[in-house]
């Protein structure tokens, strides 16, 4: 005898490959999205790991495939979402019509259009159910990119092996239409800190993408893939944010010759001249040899206005230091 509950009645699984069987206990026109939710709680709550179910509803019931299709999988996301969830890990969506395929494949590109921030790319859980899950972290510098990949299964029933091949080779094709792959780089691997890998990690959060960094090819590379557009919008931020690293390096060791040869100061508070970091002092300088009269400098955390001609530095408040300028191969 099975076991009633409010809704369902779950038996043992007889023949079938598998432990239990949950009997659904439905009107004419099941509530598709709540009946899948109550099996998907009733499988946590009694430690299942796994699930499969049918396309609910498109038999007697009549409805069509593209409404279950969004109520199933509606279902199904609300319940991943879901923070307590420890136990179910697998969730199968067992369909034995070619043509439904289309009606799932439209469904999750809906709810991936419409909460691309924090769904992860259905099309990316295809690939690791046909080509294996792929380890998407890779660490270096003490760093790591980590994206979790939550995985759904679809089990691929036909009349014949040259069916259910020829419908695997049709979801692979799909994947294969929406898969980028974008790789840049990186010879500034080395200049990387903590606020360029979370930028990185936020990329990978937000989007449907997996970045890598490939730190042992010589030279380093950064590898984004996933779904196209976001791999083209993601390689455009990266290859920005690489382009600012090139361009502070630069410029701070052309800071570094400049400070060689010349060095600003101003007079602090014990009546001795401080020296400004070194980016600040080519700015002076640089402004100095363009004739321009002034330039806006920060002491301290304070705004400052240098009057270059006069040699001084005027706050908001009208409180001004003197300045100095030091070429060193005169002396000091």
């Amino acid at each position: 005898a099975g076991q009633h509950q409010n809704g369902f009645i779950t038996t043992q699984g007889g023949n079938l490959l598998c432990s239990k069987i949950i009997h659904l206990i439905s009107q004419n026109y099941p509530q598709v999205k709540s009946e899948v939710s109550k099996v998907l709680h009733e499988c946590e709550q009694r430690m299942y790991k796994s699930v499969a179910f049918p396309a609910i509803g498109t038999g007697q019931a009549g409805l069509s495939s593209a409404k279950v299709a969004d109520e199933m999988l509606d279902a199904i996301v609300e319940f991943a979402r879901q923070k307590s969830v420890q136990h179910l890990q697998t969730i199968k969506i067992v369909i034995f019509q070619t043509n439904m395929l289309t009606d799932f494949y439209e469904s999750m590109k809906k709810i991936e259009d419409s909460d691309s921030s924090t769904t992860e790319s259905w099309l990316s859980m295809f690939k690791s159910f046909f080509w294996g899950r792929k380890q998407s972290s890779e660490k270096k510098i003490s760093m790591i990119l980590e994206k979790k990949v939550n995985i759904v299964t679809f089990q691929i029933c036909g009349k014949s092996q040259e069916k259910v091949a020829a419908t695997e080779a049709w979801i692979k094709d799909l994947i294969l239409k929406e898969q980028f792959e974008s790789i840049i780089p990186l010879e500034a691997i080395e200049n990387f800190d903590e606020t360029q890998f979370a930028i990185l990690e936020d990329l990978q959060r937000g989007k449907q993408v997996n970045i890598e960094i490939l730190s042992k090819l010589s030279p380093p590379q950064i590898k984004i893939s996933g779904i196209s557009r976001d791999v083209c919008s993601v390689s455009l931020e990266v290859q920005e944010m690489v382009k600012k690293i090139k361009s502070s390096e630069e410029e701070q060791f052309k800071a570094e010759l400049l400070y060689n040869l010349v060095e600003w100061r101003y007079l602090g508070s014990n009546d001795s001249f401080v020296a400004f970091d070194k980016l600040t002092n080519m700015q002076l300088e640089h402004a100095k040899m363009a004739g321009k009269p002034y330039l806006n400098v920060t002491i301290k955390k304070k705004n400052y206005k240098v009057d270059l001609k006069a040699r001084r530095a005027t706050d908001d408040q009208g409180n001004t230091k003197i300045l100095q300028r030091v070429a060193k191969d005169e002396g000091k």
